[in-house]
């Protein structure tokens, strides 16, 4: 069941040739050592060519990551910048090139982080820790009932429309759905910590 949940999420599937356990865990190390050689960089110029340099090397699939990147970070990344731009103006400390080096860190890591799943078996990568490998599987479990869920909610929302829902309709449909993630991220951790409970996890 796991594996078929697996092969529905493209993002952990591993198209690639690296497949092999050794080569795996080597591209997951050069990664984390990626990640935390970009927090070290704080010039804009330099994160803007690390950037064009990620998106030339990641091959064919360079724009639809790109995209997924600017999609998942677009309304978080605006949210905090319009915060700190009033903020900083308001204060007299506004700087628009750590403004610039903020959103640029943000997009290349998140960029690379899809880059990664999508070239490499993240649970055979973490095949060295029983325990990392067991908390991976969970969250992939996870990734894929809420995967369905939205899907589900998407298919629903769009056989009852027949036309192009009103910008009300879409928002109660919205607010519906997240209530609905919450109410299911709320009851699965709960079993969660039960099985774990039961299993000897938690000393109380």
């Amino acid at each position: 069941m796991k594996t078929q949940a697996l092969q529905r999420i493209p993002a952990l599937r591993a198209p690639s040739p690296f497949k092999g356990r050794a080569t795996t865990q080597f591209w997951l190390a050069a990664y984390l050592a990626g990640v935390v050689a970009i927090t070290f960089v704080h010039q804009p110029a330099w994160l803007a060519a690390a950037l064009a340099a990620a998106i030339s090397a990641a091959g064919p699939a360079r724009w639809r990551l790109l995209r997924r990147t600017i999609l998942a970070v677009l309304a978080f990344n605006l949210a905090v910048s319009a915060g700190y731009a009033a903020v900083a103006w308001w204060q007299g400390r506004y700087s628009g090139h750590y403004l610039l080096m903020i959103n640029l860190r943000v997009v290349l890591l998140v960029f690379l982080g899809f880059w990664f799943i999508s070239r490499v078996n993240v649970l055979r990568a973490l095949g060295f820790s029983r325990t990392l490998a067991f908390v991976a599987t969970l969250a992939v479990g996870q990734i894929g009932t809420f995967t369905r869920i939205i899907r589900d909610f998407r298919l629903a929302f769009a056989s009852r429309n027949p036309v192009r829902a009103s910008l009300a309709s879409r928002g109660r449909h919205a607010a519906a759905q997240a209530g609905h993630l919450l109410d299911k991220s709320v009851c699965g951790a709960a079993d969660t910590a039960m099985a774990m409970r039961s299993r000897g996890c938690f000393d109380d």
